[in-house]
């Protein structure tokens, strides 16, 4: 009976809050392709339009961090409105007093605060999954969760201003942008809100609130196995983040492909990703979350890293050469979907927690990858970064065969799924 509830992985009764998620980064990713060179034409310098991002992206990163136990704390559909009425009134903020009158002090602090939003939404929905879920059916719902982030930001998000810039001009699509974030955050909440959750630490004291938020970071450091998931996550999108920005000087700069085809090869990369999130959420439920991270996610990526520099300089200026790296990044780097499961799994008593530091790892992995690339570049060139995201992948490989996850259904199969209770009382 529980299978007739899912579809290929996905919770029946969930299903147009995954269609929101993508309705609401579409609008969240409008922006991506042309804000930054929209802030240059309006009179500011390259530096200070980065110096916005870099707020933003701040922002970004501690909202993500606390998002877990914050919808832990107040329930994940209340901390999702939250994040969508404080995305509305900042770019309405951001939009009125930043952009159109040129106030460069308000454009970094309302597109700032804007930053708090999209991870307070997007991963309270990711709570709402760890709470209503079984652990065995987490990995494949977390699957489609980031496909349909990829369908969002990655394919709507990316494409459509491209349609709409022409009509509207780039004021329009921005102020388009909210009309999408509204109708996903209106529909979330009228698809979601009579979902059972766990309302057991809403009425709990501040103190012990506080206590929880604080959870957020010692936890690190008082379950071993969350610190070595921790490490893990944050080294499976390292060659993501980075080759974004190493790779145009490979391709364009140095083999003669053109800016153009360079973005088709990085969007064949996201449109292969919305397969293989779901894929692989669904088949680490069948052979092993670890045991796939680790065979698939670690050494899959130690190749799909090699080849997307050996490959094309090897063939040269050869789209479709290119294309076979492109693709196997998307296949591998996705391998990773189960970290998801893990977290919560590892502190069952401090989901939000959990949650929390998964979501942490994931944005220091955009700041390690591109700080690793800098340090790196002007001593071994591009290739000594390739060689150093690929020994960080062999390094996670080993880190596996040390973590130890409960996972429903496996326990018995493998060492790596023992639970540490259960070694303790052995």
């Amino acid at each position: 009976m529980q299978s007739e509830n899912y579809w290929f992985g996905l919770p029946k009764k969930m299903f147009w809050g995954f269609i929101a998620i993508a309705i609401f980064m579409a609008g969240d990713g409008f922006e991506m392709a042309f804000l930054s060179r929209h802030i240059t034409d309006l009179g500011f310098s390259p530096t200070q339009s980065a110096v916005v991002f870099t707020f933003y992206g701040l922002s970004a990163a501690l909202a993500a961090w606390a998002s877990g136990v914050v919808a832990e704390l107040i329930t994940p559909l209340r901390a999702m409105m939250i994040g969508l009425v404080l995305w509305i009134v900042m770019h309405t903020l951001f939009m009125l007093l930043g952009l159109s009158m040129r106030n460069y002090s308000l454009m970094v602090i309302f597109y700032g605060i804007r930053g708090l939003a999209y991870p307070l939404f997007i991963y309270s929905f990711m709570m709402m999954l760890v709470q209503v879920l079984p652990r065995e059916k987490l990995a494949a719902a977390t699957g489609w969760f980031w496909a349909m982030y990829s369908v969002g930001i990655g394919v709507i998000g990316s494409y459509l201003p491209s349609l709409i810039i022409p009509s509207f001009g780039e004021t329009g699509t921005l102020w388009l942008a909210m009309a999408w974030v509204a109708c996903g955050g209106i529909l979330a909440y009228f698809s979601l809100c009579n979902v059972p959750v766990d309302r057991s630490r809403i009425n709990i004291p501040l103190r012990d609130k506080m206590n929880e938020m604080s959870r957020a970071v010692t936890i690190v450091f008082t379950n071993q196995h969350i610190f070595y998931a921790c490490l893990i996550r944050i080294i499976n999108t390292i060659s993501l983040f980075g080759f974004a920005i190493i790779m145009p000087m490979l391709f364009v700069d140095r083999l003669g492909f053109t800016l153009s085809e360079w973005l088709q090869l990085w969007a064949i990369f996201f449109f292969v990703t919305i397969f293989t999130n779901i894929f692989w959420g669904i088949t680490g439920e069948k052979i092993g979350w670890i045991r796939q991270v680790r065979w698939f996610g670690c050494l899959g990526m130690t190749i799909s890293t090699l080849s997307f520099y050996y490959l094309p300089v090897y063939a040269g200026h050869n789209f479709w050469v290119a294309t076979i790296p492109a693709v196997m990044l998307g296949i591998f780097v996705a391998a990773f979907v189960p970290m998801t499961a893990v977290f919560p799994t590892l502190e069952p008593n401090h989901k939000g927690a959990a949650v929390s530091i998964y979501n942490l790892s994931a944005g220091l992995s955009n700041f390690i990858a591109p700080a690793i690339a800098s340090v790196v570049l002007p001593f071994f060139d591009i290739v000594g970064v390739v060689w150093a995201y690929t020994g960080l992948y062999i390094f996670a490989y080993l880190l596996t065969f040390i973590i130890r996850v409960p996972q429903p259904g496996h326990s018995h199969n493998s060492v790596e799924m023992k639970s540490p209770v259960a070694e303790q009382r052995s």
